[in-house]
C-alpha cells in the first residue's frame, strides 16, 4: 500500500500522508486539508468516517466480532481477571502485579468518603428523579468539593484524581439506587473488594447483614468488565472532547454520563426492558414480534438484537449468555417477562431472517436480562452501564491530556441563508 493518498479537485492535486495502527488500520491525515486546500473540508456526519485521535487504550474489529482492552483479549479478562484489574489496565496500560492491585484497591478505600453535604444535594432530589440525571448532578457536584485542578504534568495528582473518583463514583451510583428504594444511604465496608462492596451498598437492608451471592458478584464482575471500555463511542467522545478544553475528570466524566443516558447508548438495555414489557401486555406472544420485526412497513424494533458496530456477532454478549444462563438458574425466578426474552432468543438463534442478517442478541439484551433478575430496577440500567465504563473514560481522559492533543472543534458546511437586510421592528 503507497504511503501517500492523492485528491484531486478540479485541475489541483493535493497529496496526504497515510498513518497505520498497530493492527494494520489505516487512516488519511487530513490535518493540512483545509490550509492548503484554501478553506476545503470533508463532512462526515457521525463522524462513521473520521478519526478523532490515536489511541492505545482499545481495539475494536466490528467485522470480524474482536474486542481487545490494551492488547489484552476480553473473554480472557472476563474469565480471569477482576473488574479491578480490568480497570487498572485500561488507565496505566498493563495488568497490576499483586502489590499494585493490592495498594490500588487501598487507595481507592481511603477516597471513598464523600462529603456529607452531597447528601443534602441529593435530598433535593424528587424520589421518582431518574437516576441518571441524579448521577450526573452529583457526579458534576463533586467539582465543588474538589475545586483544586488537576496538574497533568504530575503523576501524583493525576493519580489522586484517578483512585478519588474510583472511591466516590460507586457511592453515588449505590445512593441513586437507594434514594430511588427508600433506603438509607451508606458506605458499606473496607473489608470487601471493589464489585463486592459496591453490592453492599446498593443491596443491603438496614435490618439485615447482607452476603453476597458468588454466582451474582461473578455476573456483576463480568458485566462491568464488558462495558468498560469501547473504543470512540458517544459518551467516550464527550469525554475526550469536554476534556480538550482543559474541563477537569470530574466535569468531563459527567458529560460522559449524560450522553450515556441516551437510548440509542446507554439506555439501550433498559429500552430492551420496556419492549419486553410491552410485548407482555400486549399477550407475551413471541412469534408475532418477531414477525413484526421482519415487517418492513412495521414501526417496531426489536431492541437488543444487532449491533451498530459488529458485524458479524457482539463478543461480549457471547460471554455474558453463559452468566446470565447461569443467574437465572441460581435464583429460580419464575418471570413472565424473563420468559419472554428467552423465547425472542431462541426464535431469533434459529430463524433465518435473523441467522442469515447476523442480528444476533447482543450484549444489551443479556445485560437487562441479568439486571432485572438481579432486582435492579430498569432506570437503574444505565447508571449500571456508566458504573462500568468508569475506567475506560478515565482512561481516555488521561490519555487525552497526557498526549496534549488540541481542543476538539468541528467544522460545518453552511446551509443557511444568504447576507440578507436587516429590517427594524416596527417595519416587519
Amino acid at each position: 500500500m503507497p504511503d501517500i493518498a492523492k485528491l484531486q479537485i478540479g485541475e489541483n492535486s493535493y497529496e496526504f500522508p497515510l498513518v497505520k495502527g498497530s493492527e494494520n488500520e489505516v487512516a488519511i491525515d487530513i490535518k493540512t486539508l483545509r490550509g492548503v486546500t484554501n478553506g476545503v473540508i470533508t463532512i462526515d456526519p457521525g463522524y462513521k468516517n473520521s478519526g478523532s485521535c490515536t489511541s492505545s487504550i482499545t481495539f475494536l474489529d466490528g467485522e470480524k466480532g474482536i474486542l481487545r482492552y490494551r492488547g489484552y483479549a476480553i473473554e480472557d479478562l472476563a474469565k480471569k481477571a477482576d473488574f479491578l484489574e480490568v480497570a487498572y489496565a485500561l488507565i496505566f496500560g498493563d495488568l497490576p502485579t499483586k502489590q499494585e492491585i493490592k495498594q490500588f484497591h487501598t487507595d481507592i478505600q481511603s477516597q471513598s468518603i464523600v462529603d456529607e453535604d452531597v447528601k443534602k444535594i441529593m435530598d433535593a432530589f424528587p424520589k421518582n428523579a431518574h437516576p441518571m440525571g441524579v448521577l450526573s448532578s452529583l457526579t458534576s457536584a463533586l467539582v465543588a468539593f474538589n475545586p483544586s485542578s488537576v496538574n497533568v504534568d504530575s503523576k501524583e495528582e493525576m493519580y489522586n484524581a484517578i483512585v478519588k473518583i474510583m472511591g466516590k463514583f460507586p457511592v453515588l451510583v449505590a445512593w441513586a439506587l437507594r434514594k430511588k428504594q427508600g433506603l438509607p444511604l451508606n458506605y458499606g465496608s473496607k473489608s470487601l473488594g471493589y464489585v463486592e462492596n459496591i453490592m453492599k451498598m446498593m443491596f443491603e437492608q438496614p435490618n439485615e447483614e447482607y452476603v453476597a451471592n458468588p454466582v451474582i458478584k461473578d455476573a456483576l464482575d463480568k458485566l462491568l468488565i464488558l462495558h468498560a471500555d469501547h473504543e470512540q463511542n458517544c459518551s467516550t467522545s464527550t469525554v475526550r472532547i469536554v476534556g480538550s478544553s482543559h474541563a477537569g475528570l470530574f466535569a468531563s466524566l459527567s458529560a460522559g454520563i449524560s450522553a450515556l443516558w441516551g437510548p440509542l447508548h446507554g439506555g439501550a438495555n433498559q429500552a430492551v426492558l420496556e419492549m419486553l414489557e410491552a410485548i407482555r401486555e400486549d399477550g407475551g406472544d413471541t412469534k408475532k414480534y418477531m414477525a413484526k420485526a421482519k415487517d418492513k412497513n412495521d414501526p417496531f424494533r426489536l431492541m437488543g438484537f444487532g449491533h451498530r458496530v459488529y458485524k458479524n456477532f457482539d463478543p461480549r454478549a457471547t460471554i455474558i449468555k453463559v452468566a446470565a444462563d447461569e443467574v437465572l438458574k441460581d435464583l429460580g425466578i419464575e418471570d413472565p417477562i424473563l420468559d419472554i426474552a428467552r423465547g425472542l432468543e431462541q426464535e431469533a438463534l434459529n430463524d433465518p431472517y435473523f441467522v442469515d442478517r447476523k442480528l444476533y442478541p447482543n450484549v444489551d439484551f443479556y445485560s437487562g436480562i441479568i439486571y432485572r433478575a438481579m432486582g435492579i430496577p430498569v432506570e437503574m440500567f444505565t447508571v449500571m452501564f456508566a458504573l462500568g465504563r468508569l475506567p475506560g473514560w478515565i482512561a481516555q481522559w488521561k490519555e487525552m491530556r497526557e498526549n496534549k492533543e488540541p481542543i476538539g472543534r468541528p467544522r460545518q458546511i453552511y446551509t443557511g441563508e444568504n447576507l440578507r437586510e436587516f429590517v427594524p421592528l416596527e417595519q416587519r
